[in-house]
């Protein structure tokens, strides 16, 4: 499997590379790594055109952000919404789902890759996108025993490895696995967006919390995906070959709503719900929604297609879902 040379010889030098490091680290280093890294390099990732490597919903804005508007002080009520701050955490640099849309919020502010996480007393903590971005182990079922998978420089090249040990990282999760599997049965395990979203709401703030991003629950992680969920995203095609272009394209896998769930209900929050993205509008944000939808109903103008790209089933309506709940 090949490689950018830039990533390799940093690679290269990582230590354990010849016989093999977890996947988390090699796609840390793939991801964030601050030479060779794919979101810290210069580069347009977020875009509908071909230029870009994939799109998110904050692509549809204005629409989007007006409909996430209206749910977040709908869900906020009978709270008024200038009492609080609409914070953006993982925004591109210089974009973001409010950007430019009139708001009743007392401001709006966006954190990016690289910047400390503060947060005011009393906000909306809201992300797009952002879990699924954090580097994740890998594990397959071999020879009746859970394996976690690695990555070592073979021959000059990137290839796959069964480790030997698991990483401490992962041995804090083994119990987690199903006790039987088929053989060959992979699980992408994305534990570090549990240690991601007790840091924010380990901060000493109350309010909204609300996440889109694409997961499945533990069950359909641990007995319906015997592929893994990971996959590449650049110039607008998915692919599966992890080792592929490192620093160059985007690495991502499902995330475990399960596991947020369960930290946020141990951290204060009322009932934490999980909803499609279409049921979550739908549902959220009706007033706003039925207004668009009267407005655009005789054309087919781009936001029509972007309400129809954003809430239909067979587009991004089902393939995403939204995560809130609330602290008070």
């Amino acid at each position: 499997m090949g490689s950018s040379s830039p990533f390799l010889e940093i690679f290269s030098a990582e230590p354990g590379a010849a016989a093999g490091v977890p996947f988390a680290r090699f796609m840390e280093l793939a991801m964030y790594h601050p030479q060779v890294g794919y979101y810290t390099s210069d580069r347009r990732r977020v875009g509908k055109d071909k230029g870009a490597d994939f799109f998110t919903a904050t692509t549809f804005s204005p629409v989007f952000g007006e409909l996430v508007v209206a749910a977040a002080v709908g869900l906020l009520a009978p709270a008024n919404p200038a009492d609080y701050i609409f914070v953006e955490i993982g925004a591109e640099p210089g974009v973001g789902a409010l950007k430019g849309i009139a708001h009743p919020f007392a401001g709006y502010q966006t954190i990016s890759y690289g910047q400390p996480y503060v947060l005011p007393p009393r906000c909306v903590v809201f992300s797009n996108e952002l879990f699924d971005a954090q580097p994740f182990h890998s594990v397959v079922r071999r020879g009746g025993a859970w394996r976690e998978i690695g990555v070592r420089v073979k021959d000059g090249q990137l290839a796959y490895t069964d480790l030997p040990d698991v990483s401490p990282e992962l041995a804090a999760a083994i119990d987690r696995l199903p006790r039987e599997a088929p053989e060959g049965y992979t699980i992408d395990l994305p534990l570090r967006t549990v240690p991601l979203l007790e840091k924010i709401i380990a901060l000493p703030w109350s309010g909204l919390f609300l996440a889109f991003d694409y997961g499945k629950t533990w069950a359909e992680l641990a007995e319906h995906t015997p592929q893994g969920t990971g996959r590449t995203y650049s110039h607008q095609k998915m692919g599966t070959d992890l080792l592929e272009s490192p620093g160059e394209v985007d690495l991502t896998c499902h995330i475990c709503w399960d596991w947020l769930v369960d930290s946020l209900q141990m951290s204060g929050f009322g009932q934490a719900l999980v909803e499609s993205q279409e049921a979550f509008f739908t549902k959220r944000a009706s007033a706003r929604l039925a207004e668009l939808m009267a407005a655009e109903a005789r054309t087919f103008s781009k936001r029509k297609q972007a309400l129809l790209t954003l809430l239909h089933p067979g587009n991004m309506g089902q393939k995403f879902q939204a995560l809130h709940a609330l602290r008070k």
